[in-house]
């Protein structure tokens, strides 16, 4: 049987991206729009010959239609439920499911083919975000197709979306509990506990991709004064207290911050003197400090560019960080700093952190190329989805 949806017509050649499985539809690729469209539209995609592309939501804006499939099937609980099964059996193959308490990513937008959306699983609970209106739509079919996973593993689904939907769209998304309720704030990452503060806390409540790097960290941090920047809920400040750090200070610019790290360092390593906290400006802190008072800094700010038009400015915002640090690390110390801007290329960060260590002039290797952890899959059609880059540095 053949759906009915509106159909969205390219111009000549521009079905080109899609026949190489990119799922993005840029607004200048469209010929016909049908007059009675709406935001959030499922439609189809066809050629200018009239040939099927695909399906995919339609949305106002640079980005017109977000891919879904590329056969014409209905958009319905049984897609959303099959693509959700899918996610969760590469979780399982990742041997993070095994702990009904882990914390993971199970949907990472286009690596998941899901486009426009993303699901943080903190133990019994489900984080859901929508950046596109046709998944905001899709929400409450998604959260049923989401407690049918695993006999029903996933007892609450909590919808958090008001800050990562198209503004212009005015679909006024309220942040609630589509399924269940609150249970617990405690999630467990590598045996490490957290609380999770999904109802206000900055994305899903935890930034669960630097997993495989806070595990890294852990690694080095044997013996070491460690100064965590960024720290935000303490993730690196938690896994080098593990390490047996000789010291870590912890500093946001966030007083929640530091009170979210505080209760995380306590929750590990009750009455533990080891660590400290400050809540100041993180090149106010860099500066403060004497050089071969820390001999491992880590780096991770918020994203410096959101756009492509903030790439040179982000740029020179990570030089200048990055040769802040590097002025200030003990010889023999060790830099673990990162990007998270999707606008930042790989090379454009690596050049940055180069210009860095120029300026001052110090000897430094690489010891590793760091990216996301494989719970944020990249999707091979959309390179676009690699989006962490990270370095660790050796300085002499």
């Amino acid at each position: 049987m053949t759906n009915i949806y509106k159909t969205i017509k390219l111009k000549r050649g521009k079905e080109e991206s899609l026949k190489r499985f990119h799922p993005w539809v840029f607004s200048g690729a469209i010929d016909f729009l049908p007059e009675d469209i709406e935001e959030g539209d499922t439609v189809k995609v066809v050629s200018s010959t009239g040939d099927l592309l695909g399906m995919g939501h339609y949305q106002i804006g640079s980005i017109a239609v977000r891919m879904l499939s590329t056969v014409d099937e209905a958009i319905d609980g049984d897609f959303y439920a099959t693509r959700l099964r899918n996610a969760w059996a590469l979780r399982t193959c990742l041997g993070l499911t095994v702990n009904p308490e882990n914390a993971f990513r199970l949907v990472h937008g286009e690596g998941d083919f899901l486009p426009g959306l993303v699901v943080d699983v903190y133990g019994d609970t489900a984080v859901m975000q929508a950046h596109s209106p046709g998944m905001h739509f899709a929400r409450n079919i998604i959260a049923d197709a989401l407690t049918t996973l695993a006999d029903g593993r996933i007892k609450n689904v909590y919808y958090k979306s008001e800050t990562t939907l198209p503004y212009k769209a005015s679909l006024d998304p309220q942040n609630q509990y589509i399924k269940g309720g609150f249970t617990t704030d405690i999630a467990i990452e590598n045996g490490l506990k957290f609380r999770v503060d999904w109802l206000r806390g900055q994305k899903t409540g935890f930034f669960v991709d630097q997993r495989d790097n806070r595990s890294l960290l852990e690694h080095y941090s044997n013996g070491r004064n460690v100064l965590n920047m960024f720290c935000y809920t303490g993730g690196f400040s938690v896994y080098a207290m593990r390490g047996n750090a000789r010291k870590v200070v912890s500093v946001d610019s966030s007083e929640k911050a530091i009170r979210l790290t505080e209760a995380n360092i306590e929750l590990n390593f009750p009455g533990d003197t080891r660590h400290e906290a400050a809540a100041e400006d993180a090149f106010k802190y860099l500066s403060s400090i004497s050089k071969g008072d820390f001999d491992l800094i880590v780096l991770d700010p918020p994203a410096f560019a959101k756009h492509r038009s903030a790439i040179k400015n982000a740029l020179r915002g990570y030089q200048r960080l990055n040769a802040k640090a590097l002025e200030k690390i003990a010889s023999g110390g060790i830099i673990f700093t990162f990007s998270c801007s999707q606008a930042i290329t790989r090379e454009q960060f690596r050049l940055a952190v180069f210009s860095a260590c120029a300026q001052t002039g110090r000897k430094v290797r690489i010891l590793h190329q760091l990216t996301q952890p494989a719970d944020h899959p990249v999707n091979i059609y959309h390179p676009e989805g690699e989006y962490l880059k990270g370095l660790i540095l050796y300085v002499e």
